[in-house]
Parts: C-alpha cells; structure tokens; sequence
C-alpha cells in the first residue's frame, strides 16, 4: 500500500489573499494597548515573515520593548473582535476544490506565520479552516524551517511531503526539511524572486496543481 501524503500550506497568499488590513491593525493595536506607543509595519518586509518576528521589528523601530507573550495574546485577542464576518470571496484560485479533493486520502497541515488565533479565524471565516486539524503557527517555533519539522513530526508523515506556499521562505522551509516545495504566484513575491529560489515547481495558482505534483 503507498504510503500517505502529506500536504503543508501557508495561509497568506497561498490559501486566501487580500484579506483585510485587520490582521496589521491587531498587531499595531497590541504593542500600543501594552506599551501605549504607536508603531507601524510601514517599511517592514512582511512578506513571508513570522507574526511574532514582524512585531519585534515593530518594536525595534519605534525603540519600545515589551513583553512578547502579552502582545501575541492581546494582538489575537484584537483580530478576534475585528476579523470580517466572510472571507469566503477572498480564497485563493483552486484552493477549495483541491482541499476537497485530497481530504480524506492527504494529511493537510498549515505552516504559516499567522499567530495561531489569527490563522485559525481567517481561515473559518474563508469556510476553510475546516480541511485543516492540525497547523504549526508562528508563535510555535522560531523559523518557519522548524514550524514545518513540527508540523511533519505531529502528522508522522512517512509518504511523500509537499509544502506550498506563495514566498522564497515556503521554499527555503521545504528545503531546510528535505521536503518537495511548490511555489505559487497568488502572492505578493516580486516576478523572479520565486524562480531564484528553485522550487521543486512553479505554479500560476492552485487550479494548475495535478495529482503527479504531489507523489
């Protein structure tokens, strides 16, 4: 019997895109509600980075310190009373009918830098969080190298792994594992920047992904 796959996604730019500006303001609002300065992700690559990495910088920047774990918790506290009622028009190209055709016969798993809150309800709120019963979120791990390896050690993988994402640290974290990497352009990486990085396959969005991709 060939043994299961498994599939690992990022969120942002891969399963849905253009969610909102919520999801900065919480992170803004909370360092303001803890240490009661401004701050902002202006200038900040956010792309592809970890939730609790982006407010370090926020910090940095605005030469304010604070303790990390009442921020994370406060800024997901702050998504879950801001978060749009419906992102279901906001799902990647191909997304739910490739969710729908490997639930069941795939091990699905999230990696991704969302605070784990924030991920979970940007995703129910996309009518899609429910494909996934396990995620390894930013707050979980320093890298996103070492949020995939939790996510692998959690599901027991032993068939062929697969993650897709939409940024070169999807790829780097694929490789760092020495797991398939598959790049989508449904994201905000500048043309080529995917390329350079090499993944195992390049695709235009979701409904490109075949079934030869994955084994």
């Amino acid at each position: 019997m060939t043994a299961r796959a498994t599939v690992l996604f990022d969120i942002d730019g891969t399963l849905v895109r253009r969610t909102g500006p919520q999801h900065r303001l919480a992170l803004v609002e909370a360092i303001r509600l803890v240490t009661g300065v401004e701050t902002t992700t202006d200038g900040i690559p956010v792309h592809g980075m970890l939730d609790p990495d982006i407010l370090r910088l926020m910090m940095d920047a605005a030469g304010v310190s604070g303790d990390m774990g009442v921020i994370v918790a406060a800024a997901q506290e702050i998504y879950d009373d801001i978060v749009p009622s419906n992102l279901r028009d906001k799902v990647c190209p191909g997304v739910l009918d490739l969710l729908e055709r490997l639930r069941g016969n795939t091990s699905l798993a999230l990696v991704t830098g969302n605070l784990s809150r924030i991920g979970r309800r940007k995703l129910e709120r996309a009518g899609i969080g429910h494909f996934f019963p396990f995620g390894a979120f930013g707050e979980m791990a320093p890298t996103r190298g070492g949020l995939a390896r939790l996510a692998i050690e959690h599901i027991g993988a032993e068939g062929p792994i697969t993650l897709i994402g939409d940024a070169p640290q999807d790829v780097l974290a694929a490789r760092e594992n020495g797991i398939r990497s598959i790049a989508v352009r449904t994201g905000v990486t500048p043309p080529g920047e995917l390329e350079a990085c090499e993944p195992d396959y390049i695709l235009d969005d979701l409904t490109q992904l075949l079934a030869d991709h994955l084994e």
